[in-house]
């Protein structure tokens, strides 16, 4: 069974709008978790990264944090609480830095891993001083058909984007660097296999894209690595196996692999549980896999206004074990911090003017000015580019901000900015900005000379990447 990018989503509650959200939440896919390990009693839990980063209960974490450094964090808890069986990183666990990344980690009560992220780099993958262990063997009682048991040796290694030391370069230059995911994949499973693994179950945390090694989404080519058996994917907050991956090479949706391997992309924030059935054999030599089965399991479906309607119900001993961070991060969003004259949304925001991007473009020129005062670019003009973070797409039809005109508090702030970005001024040349521009402009569909209704909007374009940039005229 896998989880990812829950991004400390772990009640069915929206702290942007301040209310009920039955569509997410780890409680509810608790109960699907539950549901599994009642049909069988071989069942193995993992998770796949981004799972301290991503909604206000993480932002008030650090924000405590920083005054009671041993305050357990609620998502490593729950996670307890629901016993993992292992666990790696994905690029959100360092938003905050590693400092509060490793005292997070420090309450877990299962091994985390990680084959990629390294102190240091060594001449090959293996002389590399990784940040977490590269992998873990499980060694597990597996119960057959007719009652007997048998021991198991369960290698799990974990991956996360090696592109994390650019994005989160002011937490990670001189501390943490990164190797290629197939390549260090190569290096650890064959020692995973001479250490007695059954089974290897790779963690990574990386979707389904382009075949080529040295991109983001690299399960197509991990797949190739001999020695995995299984791959759990997550970091694209898409739906696997899915129509979405129909006729891409090497994947086959109906059966649910990935070139010939079990594979599961679980959603986000809680949305499915990943689930890989695999039938084993034992034979002279060990154990064989036999047939397979990939499917991911929602906790709701939508009804026809857009809503979610929720398919199971939430385990009880989230709500309660979560219940003080939450009442406590709902009070910390509620903290006054201005007023708006007009109403501030995200509705339009991909076709025309948007005062909701407008507000961030003038507050980061108004910092980014301040801080050039008095330097050698000071009388360079200040170009400020801002993205609509929520503008419908993977999200759903709700995923918008939506703020009336009047009072501010802290919650409409993180909806109108939901991520830490750390704030950065670049020179760029005229060129840069027209490229930069092209680059946004790949939301839109060329429109054919053909009667009728066409979209406009590309709806796989993930609308973060649609930068607005204010100080031009374009």
């Amino acid at each position: 069974m896998e989880t990812s990018d829950l991004h400390v989503h772990i009640l069915p509650f929206d702290y942007y709008r301040d209310r009920p959200a039955p569509g997410m939440g780890l409680a509810r896919t608790a109960s699907l978790i539950a549901e599994c390990r009642k049909e069988t009693p071989n069942t193995l839990l993992f998770d796949n990264g981004d799972f301290l980063q991503g909604n206000p209960v993480g932002d008030y974490m650090v924000h405590r944090w920083a005054m009671a450094p041993r305050t357990p964090h609620p998502m490593i808890a729950a996670m307890n609480a629901l016993s993992y069986d292992a666990a790696t990183l994905g690029n959100h666990e360092f938003n905050y830095g590693v400092d509060f990344l490793e005292a997070s980690l420090a309450d877990a009560g299962f091994p985390l891993v990680c084959a990629n992220a390294a102190l240091g780099l060594g001449a090959t993958a293996l002389d590399d001083r990784t940040m977490l262990p590269p992998y873990v063997l499980l060694d597990r009682e597996v119960t057959d058909g007719a009652g007997g048991t048998w021991p198991l040796r369960i290698g799990v290694i974990g991956f996360l984007p090696p592109q994390v030391t650019h994005w989160d370069r002011a937490h990670l230059e001189g501390r943490i660097v990164t190797r290629d995911i197939v390549g260090a994949a190569r290096a650890w499973v064959p020692r995973m296999r001479a250490e007695g693994a059954d089974i290897v179950v790779a963690l990574v945390h990386s979707g389904i894209g382009a075949d080529a090694e040295d991109q983001e989404n690299v399960a197509i080519p991990l797949a190739r690595v001999p020695g995995i058996d299984a791959l759990l994917t997550g970091h694209t907050h898409q739906v696997f196996p899915s129509p979405v991956f129909e006729g891409l090479e090497g994947v086959d949706v109906a059966r649910g692999t990935i070139c010939g391997k079990p594979a599961v992309m679980p959603g986000f924030w809680g949305s499915h549980l990943g689930v890989i059935d695999l039938a084993l054999s034992r034979t002279g030599t060990g154990w064989r896999i036999g047939a397979t089965r990939s499917r991911a399991i929602p906790i709701a479906d939508r009804r026809e206004d857009g809503s979610a309607r929720s398919l199971v119900s939430s385990d009880d001993r989230l709500l309660r074990l979560a219940r003080p961070a939450h009442l406590a991060t709902r009070d910390f969003m509620r903290r006054t911090v201005g007023a708006s004259a007009g109403p501030l949304h995200s509705y339009f925001a991909l076709v025309g003017d948007c005062a909701a991007l407008q507000i961030v473009c003038d507050a980061q020129a108004a910092h980014v000015a301040a801080a050039l005062e008095g330097t050698e670019h000071a009388h360079l003009p200040v170009l400020s580019a801002a993205a609509p973070f929520k503008a419908g797409g993977r999200g759903g039809p709700r995923n918008y901000t939506d703020i009336p005109a009047g009072g501010l508090v802290l919650r409409h702030v993180a909806d109108l900015y939901a991520f830490p970005n750390a704030i950065r001024a670049v020179r760029a040349t005229g060129a840069d900005v027209a490229e930069w521009l092209e680059l946004s402009a790949r939301a839109f569909r060329h429109i054919p000379a053909a009667p009728g209704d066409h979209d406009l909007i590309e709806p796989d374009f993930p609308s973060y990447n649609f930068d607005v940039i204010g100080g031009l005229t374009y």
